[in-house]
């Protein structure tokens, strides 16, 4: 009997996230969504067994990691109210199963970073005081000190080392180009700017070894992303690899001998082994997606998750020594390989020469038969899409779609010349490489040509909004915008300092750049639609606020649009309660999101 393969099967694979040793390296922990929601998991690397800690503490849209504190059976984690990001940090004994609340600011974002050497002391990021910056809890008293006080937003990692130092990389200009690794004192006595190699590299901060002599770091330098290793007695610097791939550094070994590198190519990211006194590499040179690999078990073994475009995650061991995959938690599934569509990876041309990459996947084909299309947009707008096992484009494909999914400039992946191809240019030459992706779709004789649309999450909501309005001409049949952003300038007002900040730095200020802030926004353009839209838009959305929805959908009534489910100038509204910038963490929250993309694209398209 053949297996129905449902939407909501399909849907309802599990994912991981955020897994972590402890800082023994004989225990991991890891969020997963077994039970349809987020739950933390500790699995024993050496028996492959493991538990369910906890048991619905976890908010349902996991923004935030958590970390280990030194006795290896505490960890913090976070918790906001129905997506606002508004995080609260918690204690959380994974004996015991008691949680206690460290944190109580309910306007602020706060994650938690890094535990001090001795154990007793937490280290934090929070926009308690408008910007992000990094705090410091005293464990026992929950007293706070501010630690940095930036008019500049302290994104990322930052470690406590053993020698009272905390490092972390900060940009103090608003130049998109630029990042630094700074240093500064446990007491903030003393802080000073470490490493950085010109005004317009990217210079950023790895991990730092366990003797606290090593640090790890990156620079974008020559134009791709290459990793090194900074000695912090000597200041001497050596650098990994040939330079001819994007590598970033993640962790070193408990010896410092090694440290783990993850290059990316081709949207295909694996994990290089380096010996960093002889600059050997080990590549392990999976295809697809490996990531959050870590070394565990005195560094015998390395644990990770994987996935490709046929197989869904799984989480895995390599034995070092014997050069030996192990699959601890195989695919939550009964679908196979044979279940699955395959997914090419091709490369189209665009308006100004040059060529874009992107994963296709289509359904069964059969002989003489023209099928709709979609054009997905990634969030970002610095992001990527991988060889990986795609859930969206699975669901597509098996609901009968032909979907597309480029890196458009501005991704990350292919350098840092491509990388920055959109600065000051929002919906400009990114706009034009969606368009072009659609008349790549055209050209396949198996797609019909008057059945295309678009959508995306995010950066791929405003995309899609900007392809309704500034692009209306590239003749699309229909769009969904997810989360996304309809005007740059109303979402700057009414953004957090360190979300304007990212806006500043990507399109310049408001001020000397109006010009560029109108081009790239769709309600400059709305006039222009005609073609029938879904928004879908979480309440609680901190990072592209409701309101772009909203008043996308107040200009359509006024241009005379009609909410409905078919016919011209129709829109299609939804809005979540109970929801922020989406939930894809939590099943059932993202199983109602693609019955919507799939009901909207059946009945527009079909």
């Amino acid at each position: 009997m053949a297996k129905e393969i449902t939407l909501e099967k399909l849907a309802s694979i599990p994912s991981y996230s955020f897994i972590t040793p402890n800082h023994n390296k004989d225990k991991v922990g890891f969020y997963w969504n077994k039970t349809k929601s987020q739950e933390f998991y500790i699995i024993d690397p050496k028996t492959m067994e493991y538990e369910q800690i906890t048991d619905g503490e976890l908010p349902k849209a996991i923004r935030a990691g958590f970390i280990w504190l030194k006795d290896d059976i505490h960890i913090t984690y976070t918790r906001d109210v129905d997506g606002n990001e508004q995080h609260n940090i918690f204690l959380y004994n994974t004996e015991t199963k008691e949680s206690v609340q460290l944190t109580d600011t309910p306007k602020a974002q706060e994650y938690p970073v890094d535990i001090s050497p001795d154990g007793k002391k937490l280290l934090f990021a929070s926009n308690r005081h408008d910007q992000m910056n990094l705090f410091i809890m005293d464990l026992e008293t929950k007293e706070v000190t501010q630690l940095t006080a930036f008019d500049k937003p302290v994104w990322g990692l930052a470690e406590w080392a053993e020698n009272g130092w905390i490092y972390f990389s900060y940009n103090d200009t608003y130049n998109i180009k630029n990042n630094d690794v700074w240093v500064i004192k446990q007491d903030g006595s003393e802080i000073k700017k470490l490493f950085s190699v010109s005004e317009d590299s990217n210079d950023s901060f790895g991990s730092i070894s366990s003797d606290g002599k090593l640090m790890s770091i990156e620079t974008d330098h020559s134009g791709l992303t290459r990793a090194g290793v900074y000695n912090l007695e000597t200041d001497e610097i050596s650098w990994l690899g040939d330079g001819k791939y994007e590598e970033a550094p993640a962790k070193f070994s408990s010896d410092n001998k090694k440290l783990i590198v993850v290059r990316v190519n081709e949207a295909e990211l694996y994990p290089i082994i380096y010996d960093i006194k002889t600059g050997e590499a080990k590549v392990l040179s999976f295809k697809g997606l490996t990531y959050y690999t870590r070394f565990v078990l005195d560094d015998n073994y390395l644990i990770y998750m994987r996935m490709d475009s046929k197989t869904p995650v799984f989480l895995a061991r390599y034995d070092m020594a014997n050069d030996k995959e192990e699959i601890m938690i195989p695919p939550q599934t009964d679908l196979t390989a044979e279940d699955f569509y395959e997914q090419q990876y091709i490369k189209y041309p665009t308006f100004d020469g040059r060529e874009i990459a992107a994963t296709v996947y289509t359904p069964k084909l059969e002989p003489g038969k023209k099928y709709p299309a979609l054009v997905n947009v990634h969030g970002g707008p610095t992001g990527q899409y991988f060889q990986m096992f795609d859930m969206f484009s699975q669901v597509f494909a098996h609901e009968g779609f032909v979907i597309l999914n480029p890196n458009i400039r501005g991704s990350t992946g292919y350098g840092k010349e491509f990388m920055e191809l959109n600065l000051k240019d929002w919906g400009g030459g990114d706009g034009k490489d969606v368009v072009y992706a659609k008349k790549y779709l055209e050209t396949l004789d198996y797609v019909d040509t008057n059945k295309i649309g678009v959508f995306g999450g995010s950066y791929g909501g405003y995309m899609t909004f900007i392809q309704l309005t500034k692009y209306a001409d590239a003749g699309w049949n229909a769009g969904s915008a997810w989360i996304g952003i309809s005007d740059l300038k109303t979402m700057y007002d009414k953004s957090k300092p360190h979300f304007q900040y990212f806006l500043i730095q990507h399109l310049g200020s408001y001020e000397e750049n109006e010009e560029v802030w109108k081009k790239g926004s769709a309600m400059t353009f709305v006039d222009s639609i005609y073609a029938p839209i879904q928004m879908i838009h979480g309440v609680n959305d901190p990072r592209c606020p409701v309101e772009e929805s909203r008043q996308f959908r107040d200009k359509l009534l006024e241009m005379g649009w009609k909410e409905g489910t078919e016919g011209e100038k129709t829109y299609e509204y939804v809005e979540f309660t109970d929801e922020g910038h989406g939930a894809f963490s939590d099943i059932g929250m993202r199983i109602r999101t693609f019955k919507l993309f799939i009901d909207f694209f059946k009945r527009r398209l079909l």
